[in-house]
């Protein structure tokens, strides 16, 4: 996929040295340090954008970068500057949920599942079932694409990090992830045929530039955590989180899907998460988490963290994407939105 179109400052500058050579320019550095200052990281475009496109040197690249970006040791240096201030507003969001909802003394899959049954924000999975239509669902593909397109490579990072128990049952998890060795079978696959129904591009980072910081954060805080080696408690937990809140959302997903008659091809992924979810949330919450926090009790609070992050980034990407759909607009970002930004 091409670079993405810059959304400030940081990311034009950041975008310029990346397809100009091999340095990156001082001035691209102070950009930095200027974008961190921002009150609102976790919805700030161009901060997001700057640190997805860091990240994606992990993944696939863009193929009018060098390579040899990937370890830069002045853009990491940038990477860490926004990561920091990333990091903070991730504990900021995310620590009144380990504070105040995980039990003190319960075994981590307990406060797991206590997290889960606190969430009480607003249930896109119900308005996909039972309002949505079909240009909306176009809409909701296209934003989760960005992480469903990749799923679930952000997580596998951890499992040179951790081992036992713990590993075998990250292990059991990812290999369904990616179809059990069966290329077609791949979750990504599975969502790239889903996305082809409503003739939408199935292309790796597609919508990248359509996708508001909000949508963002939650793919950059996966990132985040896989690549450093410090928060493999969080990554597990992020993952827990998401496995023991995926059964029942796709169930109405598909619902959704079925009641717009899309066929197979459109319910097959969320169908394929409906059976493989029911035996993950166990796996991912006593085998996989619970065996880390018996081995390594020191990272019990980061396997929190992370499960908090998905929550409240989850939370936050699906309330913009209904409060814009409520208003008669768009939850896409458009070039009005771009205008207005630098107005």
């Amino acid at each position: 996929m091409p670079l993405p179109k810059p959304r400030g400052p940081l990311s034009g500058a950041l975008f310029a040295d990346l397809t100009s050579g091999t340095t990156l320019a001082p001035a691209t550095l102070a950009l930095a340090d200027q974008a961190a200052r921002t009150p609102v990281p976790l919805a700030d475009d161009d901060l997001q954008i700057s640190l997805h496109t860091c990240y994606e040197l992990h993944y696939r690249g863009f193929p009018e970068v060098d390579e040899r970006w990937e370890w830069d040791p002045d853009l990491l240096r940038l990477r860490a500057v926004l990561e920091d201030r990333f990091e903070a507003a991730m504990h900021e969001a995310a620590d009144p949920w380990v504070d105040d909802v995980a039990p003190a003394g319960e075994s981590v899959d307990r406060q797991l599942a206590a997290m889960v049954a606190a969430d009480a924000g607003p249930s896109l999975s119900s308005f996909m079932a039972k309002q949505a239509d079909e240009a909306q669902w176009a809409e909701f593909l296209t934003l989760r694409s960005v992480y469903h397109l990749k799923e679930a490579d952000p997580h596998t990072w951890a499992i040179p990090r951790v081992t036992g128990r713990a590993k075998a049952a990250l292990v059991e998890i990812q290999a369904d992830e990616y179809g059990g060795g069966s290329a077609v079978r791949m979750h990504s696959a599975l969502f790239a045929r889903l996305m082809r129904t409503f003739d939408l591009d199935d292309a790796h980072g597609a919508f990248v530039d359509v996708c508001p910081a909000e949508q963002l954060a939650t793919l950059n805080a996966m990132s985040f955590f896989g690549l450093h080696r410090r928060h493999r408690g969080a990554t597990l937990g992020h993952l827990a989180l998401l496995e023991m809140t995926s059964t029942e959302p796709s169930r109405r997903y598909a619902a959704g899907l079925r009641r717009l008659a899309k066929g197979e091809d459109a319910t097959l992924f969320y169908d394929e998460h409906v059976e493989a979810d029911a035996v993950h949330e166990q796996v991912a919450s006593v085998d996989m988490c619970g065996s880390l926090v018996r081995d390594e009790p020191q990272v019990h609070r980061d396997v929190l963290f992370g499960a908090a992050v998905a929550l409240e980034l989850e939370t936050r990407a699906g309330t913009r994407v209904l409060q814009e759909w409520t208003a008669g607009r768009s939850a896409l970002r458009t070039v009005e939105d771009e205008r207005a930004r630098v107005a």
